[in-house]
């Protein structure tokens, strides 16, 4: 073909964002997360962001997924749709990077393990991209903040993540980005830096939630209808996570009895969560202990009625703010903590309150012991070793999250317990002790409350067994109330 004929030649477009992946891409904050379903385009969009600067020869950009076999189909995309945008970009199969004719690169990462971080250790990149999100931890996730750094002078340094909901960061990256505004509104951080002169500077960074479903994605569905059949049929948790994008609701969920619905707060039917009421005087308090000092301890505050049914009422979480980070004090400085809210706290003041703990706290290999310094004067907080036996214990939250014939559970948690509701409906199960919490996760309330339910443990509930329907097909039974049809069939 002639030059003058390929310069009048159709050209063909090889991707073209959709609306809802247009406004991810236009997004100017520091931090973006894209998605929240299945089928709304993710991978596309980050593939295609991480283009923005290849023509700067300095620019460096990175997408990671948790393990590198997950990067199979993100690289096998880049192959369909980088050649034909940029026709001397050259593939790096050994280095598993895109060199670009400009000199800039595009490299596809990996951490399987929270120490893989370290990997990347004196690396510098202008664009990090996280491919699903959720399945990455807040200390992978937050290290490679430092990594963020310009190559070269004229480079736009930030973050762009795409993920559905579920997996070991559900946790925080919905309490990062989905719950902390409503979608499409920048959510701003300040911080403060204390420079070598002593002077204090106040920097402010500002993130985003972009939500994305199925139905965003107008091509998926015109090419495969059916896909909305398939996300339709899944069992419900994964329906609506996937289909939805419901965050209350996704793949490998511990604890899917969880209710919290505000409209029952008053009546307590139906729902885990209620509003505080004051304690009567006969029912017993306890308190219970998950120690930590660089990861958050756990202390909360129970009581039981007559029937054995048991109330969160109130907690402490030795948390900085920053996901499943401890803040780092002394056990005096705890046991002091505790005694005050114990002296002061309106539903515990004046109560007689026993307590259990982690039994790791009574370890004296090493010199007095946890609960030696909790116990010693001026605070006197004692305490009882728990049972940390674990398939049992999470038996005990199954046992007392189900809803009786009244509606009403055998747990109960006061709404003003924030850090329990925050982190319990989150937990997901280990992937290889899988009848088992995963313990990578921000699971001190888990362990915390499950001392307290194996110090009072109740039996498995009795299951209403209900008598299954014979096969009626036309509905043609007899009822007994109405006289006989002659045109009917009967039970014999």
């Amino acid at each position: 073909m002639s030059a003058a004929a390929l310069a009048v030649a159709p050209k063909r477009i090889v991707w073209q964002p959709q609306p809802k992946q247009a406004a991810f891409l236009a997004r100017p904050e520091y931090e973006g997360l894209y998605g929240g379903a299945a089928g709304g385009g993710k991978s596309d969009a980050l593939l295609a962001e991480a283009l923005r600067q290849v023509h700067i020869p300095w620019y460096r950009a990175i997408i990671f997924r948790r393990t590198f076999p997950d990067l199979a189909d993100l690289i096998d995309r880049s192959l369909e749709i980088y050649p034909f945008a940029f026709p001397r970009a050259k593939y790096n199969g050994a280095g598993h990077f895109w060199l670009f004719p400009s000199g800039a690169k595009i490299y596809f990462g990996s951490m399987p393990h929270d120490a893989d971080r370290f990997r990347y250790r004196g690396r510098q990149f202008d664009f990090i991209g996280f491919d699903e999100l959720t399945l990455f931890s807040w200390e992978q996730y937050s290290y490679m903040f430092s990594r963020n750094r310009a190559k070269g002078p004229n480079t736009r340094v930030y973050i762009r993540s795409t993920t559905n909901p579920g997996g070991i960061g559900h946790g925080w990256v919905k309490d990062r980005f989905v719950t902390a505004a409503p979608p499409m509104t920048p959510i701003k951080t300040e911080y403060e830096i204390i420079r070598p002169d002593g002077s204090r500077q106040k920097i402010v960074r500002y993130r985003v939630f972009v939500p994305a479903t199925v139905f965003d994605n107008k091509m998926l569905l015109t090419n495969d209808p059916m896909y909305l059949a398939r996300l339709a049929m899944m069992p419900a948790a994964y329906r609506d996570a996937l289909l939805y994008g419901s965050w209350d609701s996704f793949e490998g969920q511990c604890f899917r009895e969880w209710t919290n619905d505000p409209a029952h707060y008053d009546d307590q039917l139906h729902t885990h969560v209620i509003k505080p009421f004051p304690i009567p005087k006969h029912w017993p308090v306890y308190r219970s202990l998950d120690w930590g000092y660089s990861k958050p301890y756990s202390v909360g505050w129970y009581t039981m009625d007559e029937d054995g049914r048991a109330y969160r009422i109130a907690e402490m979480y030795g948390c900085t703010g920053e996901p499943n980070v401890g803040v780092q004090q002394h056990p005096s400085q705890v046991a002091a903590a505790i005694a005050g809210m114990e002296r002061d706290h309106p539903l515990l003041k004046g109560r007689k309150i026993t307590g259990v703990a982690d039994p790791s706290i009574f370890d004296v290999s090493r010199g007095p012991s946890i609960a030696e310094m909790m116990a010693a004067s001026p605070n006197f907080i004692y305490w009882e070793p728990g049972d940390n036996t674990r398939i049992p214990g999470k038996m005990q939250y199954h046992y007392r999250l189900a809803f009786d014939a009244d509606d009403r559970p055998m747990l109960y948690v006061f709404n003003t317990c924030t850090n329990f509701i925050r982190t319990l409906p989150t937990l997901v199960y280990d992937p290889v002790r899988v009848e088992d919490v995963d313990t990578k996760q921000e699971d001190h309330i888990y362990d915390e409350c499950r001392y307290l339910l194996m110090s009072h443990p109740m039996q498995a509930p009795k299951i209403v067994e209900q008598k299954p329907k014979s096969y009626d097909p036309l509905d043609l039974w007899n009822d007994p109330t109405k006289p006989l049809d002659k045109y009917k069939f009967y039970r014999i």
